[in-house]
């Protein structure tokens, strides 16, 4: 049976279709999911792609949040389907408090689009199985809004229970706390980060194929 991967699109995305090409290069199927409908369709897992959900109005995120499909999302998030946030879907999984902290304006107040090394430092999510706790790869990273922040409670909660999932190498690109550049909840089924493994997944297009990765990985993880 073939594993579907749904693939959400909001009013404002921009990187669904290339997530949806990175579902079907790593064998599986992609399905679409509108905002406006709470039917996952019976997928295995969603991804929240980036963009500009509802035009980033308010906060980036904060409206998608509310909207229909993530209502049933945010449920079965908690029942465990593994769901993946990219860049907008990171801060929209941040307002849905399925992950804590926010994301807020780059430090040094300007967007930002550079190929970024990050290393993995959890490698037992449902998206980061297939690489190895340590592993540097380079993917593209683009945002204004990428800072990640909590407080240190929160901060030093990530640490200790292992739920940083990679780090930012060499220059930290928006001044996150601690190099954050992506997180999970405690149960791993739900990862968030910042850079684009989407755009990674082919070598005529990415910078290098690290990204396909993430989808592999939680194909083997249903599939087993």
């Amino acid at each position: 049976m073939t594993t579907r991967v749904g693939v959400v699109t909001f009013p404002g995305s921009l990187d669904d279709r290339d997530a949806a090409r990175a579902v079907k290069l790593a064998g599986a199927e992609p399905v679409a999911l509108w905002h406006g409908d709470k039917d996952l369709r019976q997928v295995d897992a969603v991804i929240l792609p980036g963009g500009f959900s509802y035009g980033d109005y308010l906060r980036c995120g904060a409206i998608a949040r509310f909207s229909p499909v993530m209502e049933t999302i945010i449920d079965q998030a908690r029942a465990g389907l593994p769901v993946l946030g990219i860049c907008n879907g990171f801060q929209v999984l941040c307002e849905s408090h399925l992950l804590p902290g926010a994301l807020t304006r780059n430090d040094h107040l300007h967007f930002i689009c550079r190929d970024q090394r990050l290393r993995v430092e959890n490698a037992d999510t449902a998206w980061t199985g297939d690489y190895a706790a340590g592993q540097e790869i380079t993917v593209p990273l683009k945002n204004g809004e990428g800072g990640y922040v909590a407080d240190e409670r929160t901060l030093d909660e990530l640490e200790a229970e292992g739920r940083v999932v990679f780090r930012y190498l060499g220059v930290n690109p928006n001044g996150s706390r601690r190099d954050i550049a992506g997180i999970t909840n405690a149960a791993g089924n739900v990862v968030g980060l910042m850079p684009h493994p989407e755009h990674a997944v082919e070598a005529l297009t990415g910078p290098t194929t690290d990204g396909l990765g993430f989808f592999t990985s939680v194909l083997k993880k249903l599939v087993a």
